[in-house]
């Protein structure tokens, strides 16, 4: 049995991202086997106990995850061809009045606060920004199996072979997408359940099939729902609260 490197064995395992593991490794927070490892590039057999120390442990839980209701108009990650980022809007000022977090905003937390996921400028509502790698990874890593819900607005007619092609049978970029589940929400209305996200991707399926979108936005990703958050506003992913 082949040796990894360690710290890709710490996100394989959800302890943290990469990353994270390099810094934790660095400082000595990181024990394989009951024995502190320090050395970066240090492998581990698969089958190696991994634990973090208290330190690590303690780190993790000051970082914060912040649930937004993008407006159209902003970009989810840095900003380009002019127009502003969405965390641009995180401040105390836009905090949610009902948000039942303790927690108090301050500037520090924007600090490695990066989205989990994108939202295109014309799109609205659920953005997750988190500092937390293990947050990110099950969001938007390679085998992540957490699915994001959308209502979609749409102008123009298909039958029942477009509807069935929306939720299997599409090609985008030469491949096969992923199982979905599309159905009608009302007459011009499309709810999307998707487990990955291409560059426009619900655009690009409605596009292939006769469809025009005119509004799209994000209720929900895995068990955490957009639900009464203004747009424009944000809030805190609460402590019981897991995606």
């Amino acid at each position: 049995m082949e040796k990894i490197r360690l710290s890709k064995r710490m996100a394989e395992l959800g302890l943290c991202s990469r990353r994270e593991a390099d810094g934790y490794i660095e400082k000595g927070w990181v024990e394989v086997d009951g024995e502190i490892v320090s050395e970066l590039g240090s492998k581990v057999y698969p089958g190696q106990q991994i634990v973090l120390r208290r330190a690590a442990q303690n780190s993790q839980q000051q970082r914060v995850t912040i649930l937004f209701n993008k407006p159209v108009g902003y970009v989810s990650g840095q900003a380009e061809h002019n127009h502003k980022p969405a965390i641009a809007l995180l401040d105390a000022a836009t905090r949610w009045e009902e948000d039942p977090s303790p927690l108090r905003f301050h500037r520090s937390q924007l600090l490695g606060l990066a989205p989990a996921g994108r939202l295109d400028i014309d799109s609205q509502g659920l953005l997750v920004f988190t500092q937390d790698g293990r947050i990110a990874k099950q969001l938007i890593g390679e085998d992540s199996k957490v699915d994001k819900e959308y209502l979609v607005r749409v102008q123009g007619k298909i039958d029942d072979s477009g509807l069935a092609l929306l939720n299997q049978g599409l090609k985008l970029d030469g491949e096969y997408l992923k199982l979905a589940k599309v159905n009608w929400q009302n007459e011009d209305q499309l709810r999307f359940v998707l487990r990955e996200g291409k560059k426009r991707q619900i655009r690009r399926m409605c596009e292939l099939v006769g469809l025009k979108v005119t509004g799209l936005k994000r209720i929900r990703i895995g068990r955490v729902k957009l639900g009464n958050l203004p747009v424009g506003q944000w809030r805190y992913l609460g402590e019981g609260e897991q995606f």
